[in-house]
């Protein structure tokens, strides 16, 4: 059986091993942007998580839904 303080200290040293990996990753994209290699897209603020969306598709919706 396991020490129960051991099992502290791993998932500690884990945590710490991720919060270092995002500090990597967070410095490395704010590199990015100050440089300007990255390219932001203007997207339409009706578009959802599908992204194809137009104003076409909003005319075909139905008047009425069902409800109580």
């Amino acid at each position: 059986k396991m020490n129960r303080n051991m099992i502290i200290v791993i998932v500690l040293a884990i945590l710490v091993l991720i919060t270092a990996v995002q500090a990597v990753q967070l410095n490395s994209l704010k590199n990015s942007i100050s440089s300007g290699r990255v390219n932001v897209n203007n997207a339409p603020s009706g578009a959802g998580a599908g992204g194809d969306s137009s104003a076409s598709s909003l005319n075909e919706l139905p008047s009425m839904v069902g409800g109580c």
